[in-house]
C-alpha cells in the first residue's frame, strides 16, 4: 500500500489565513498507513526517536483500532504527541531510520503520532507526594517533558515562565498554521491537570533569581529558558527601521497579533520582504510574511537548495505559497532611504571547500546585485539570553559556560558545575535544536533529579 498523505489546505487559500496547512487522517487513512508498519523485531526507527517513544507498538495499536491504548503507548515516554507530530523533523529521526525507507517511503510515523495525540487525552495519574520541590525555568518543549516525568515522581513541580502566555517558542516562535494553539493549549493543560503549577511573567534572574529560588526551598532547579538572543549579520545598514530578526518578527505576530490593525503594537507592512537564512525558522519567517500581506517574499540563501537544512515539507509549502527563493546570494548590505530599508546588496557565491560542518563553504564572487526589499528579516539562527547566568554570578554562583554562552552540562545528567542545577533545551544544546531534542534534554534532566531526590 502507497504512503497515506494528510489532506492540505488549497495553497491560494492558505496564503491569506493562519489556520492548519495539513489537516488530520482520517480513521480510514490512520489504519491504511498503520497496516504499512513492519513491526521489525529490531525497530530502527525507536532508536532515532531521541525519547525513545515504542513507535511499532502504538502503530499496531492503531491497525487494531485500539487509540486509547496507542495514546497510553505514545505517552508513557511523550507528554508532547499532538506538537511532535506537527514540528519534530520525523524525516531525519525516527522516519529517516524506517526500513520502509530504504526501497520506498517510510511509514508515516509523525501523522500517525498526531492523529493519536489529537484523538486521546492523557489519563489521570496517580500522585504519591514525594514531599521534594523542583523548579523549572522555561515553558517549552524541555521544560513541560520535565515537569511531567517530576510530577509523576511525586515532586511538587512549579514552572517559570517569562512570557504571558505559555508554551516557549512552541507559541511565540511556531506559527498556528504548522501548530494550532488549541492543540499546544491541550497538551499544556494536560499538565495542569496531573498539579503542575505555571507562574507566567516572572523572568528568573530578575523577577526572582535562582538563589532566591533555592532560598525558598526548591530541592533541585532546570533551567531550560531557551535561546532567545538573535544572531545577527553584523553588515551595514543592519539598524535601519524595517530589519528585524525573526525571533522579534514571529513573536509580534505569533504572540502579539501584531498583524492586526487594531492590535497595540501594529507591525508596519512593507510590500516586499527579503528573508535571511534557510533553516526551519526562515520558512515559518517567510510563510508568515505571505499571510501578512507583503507581495513578495524573497528567502535569500548562500548556498544551493540541496543545503537548506529546513524540513523538505516546510520548503514545499513555501513554494506552494509563491515564496521565491534565492540561492548563492551573500548579504553585503542593507541600503537606506530616510533611516528606513530601500534594498539590500547580495554577493553572488559559488560553493568551494567543505566547512567545518561538512557543508560546502560559499565564496565570493566579486559580483554584486542589489534586491528591490523594504523589510529585512534576519534568520541565522539564536543564542542563549545572558541573563540567568549574570544574575547568578552577581550572586556568587559561577557556572562552567562555554565560549558561545551555553551552559556546560552532563550530556547524560543534565547537571551543571552548579550542584542541584540542571540545564536542558536550547540553554545546553545536544546536537541540533529542535522540539524532540530538548524533549529528550528534559527527560534527561527528569530522570536525574529523581534520582538525586531519591524518587
Amino acid at each position: 500500500m502507497e504512503r497515506q498523505h494528510p489532506v492540505e489546505q488549497d495553497k491560494i487559500k492558505r496564503r491569506s489565513n493562519f489556520e492548519a496547512v495539513e489537516e488530520n487522517f482520517t480513521d480510514e487513512q490512520a489504519k491504511n498507513e498503520a497496516s504499512r508498519c513492519l513491526n521489525c523485531k529490531n525497530p530502527r526507527c525507536v532508536k532515532g526517536c531521541p525519547v525513545n517513544i515504542q513507535i511499532p507498538n502504538f502503530i499496531q495499536q492503531v491497525k487494531e483500532g485500539n487509540i486509547d491504548k496507542a495514546g497510553e503507548i505514545i505517552r508513557e515516554t511523550s507528554m508532547l504527541p499532538s506538537v511532535c507530530g506537527r514540528v519534530c523533523p520525523q524525516e531525519r529521526q525516527c522516519e529517516g531510520n524506517c526500513v520502509l525507507g530504504i526501497k520506498g517511503e517510510s511509514v508515516a510515523i509523525g501523522a500517525l503520532e498526531r492523529y493519536v495525540g489529537d484523538k486521546t487525552n492523557a489519563a489521570e495519574v496517580e500522585i504519591k507526594p514525594s514531599g521534594k520541590k523542583v523548579a523549572v525555568v522555561g515553558s517549552g518543549c524541555a521544560g513541560i517533558t520535565a515537569a511531567a516525568d517530576l510530577r509523576k515522581a511525586g515532586h511538587e513541580v512549579t514552572v517559570f515562565e517569562a512570557l504571558h502566555k505559555l508554551g516557549g517558542v512552541l507559541r511565540y516562535g511556531i506559527p498556528p498554521f504548522r501548530l494550532p494553539r488549541v492543540v499546544l493549549d491541550k497538551e499544556i493543560n494536560n499538565l495542569k491537570k496531573m498539579g503542575v503549577e505555571f507562574k507566567k511573567n516572572v523572568i528568573v534572574g530578575k523577577s526572582i533569581t535562582l538563589k532566591q529560588l533555592q532560598d525558598d526551598g526548591y530541592d533541585a532547579i532546570f533551567i531550560c529558558s531557551g535561546a532567545g538572543l538573535p544572531k545577527m549579520m553584523n553588515i551595514k545598514g543592519e539598524n535601519l527601521n524595517g530589519v528585524f530578526s525573526a525571533n522579534e518578527f514571529l513573536t509580534r505576530v505569533n504572540l502579539m497579533q501584531a498583524n492586526d490593525e487594531k492590535t497595540a503594537t501594529p507591525l508596519k507592512v512593507g510590500k516586499k520582504v527579503a528573508v535571511i537564512g534557510g533553516g526551519n525558522v526562515a520558512m515559518d519567517a517567510a510563510r508568515t510574511a505571505v499571510r501578512v500581506g507583503f507581495e513578495d517574499v524573497y528567502i535569500v540563501y548562500r548556498r544551493t537548495e540541496k543545503e537548506l537544512p529546513a524540513r523538505l515539507e516546510e520548503i514545499r509549502h513555501a513554494k506552494e505559497e509563491g515564496v521565491i527563493f534565492k540561492f548563492l546570494h551573500a548579504p553585503s548590505e542593507i541600503l537606506e532611504k530616510d533611516g528606513y530599508v530601500d534594498g539590500m546588496k547580495f554577493e553572488i557565491c559559488v560553493l568551494g571547500e567543505p566547512d567545518e560542518s561538512g557543508r560546502q563553504k560559499p565564496v565570493g564572487t566579486g559580483e554584486f546585485v542589489t534586491l528591490d526589499v523594504d523589510t529585512v528579516i534576519v534568520a541565522l539562527g539564536t543564542g542563549p539570553n545572558p541573563i540567568i547566568q549574570k544574575s547568578a554570578v552577581d550572586e556568587g554562583i559561577n557556572f562552567d559556560m562555554d565560549r558561545r554562552g551555553y551552559f556546560v552540562v552532563n550530556e547524560e545528567t543534565r547537571e551543571t558545575s552548579i550542584p542541584k542545577i540542571f540545564a536542558g533545551g536550547d540553554v545546553a544544546p545536544v546536537g541540533t535544536s529542535n522540539a524532540i531534542n530538548a524533549m529528550g534534554a528534559g527527560k534527561k534532566a527528569a530522570k536525574a533529579i529523581n534520582e538525586y531526590l531519591g524518587a
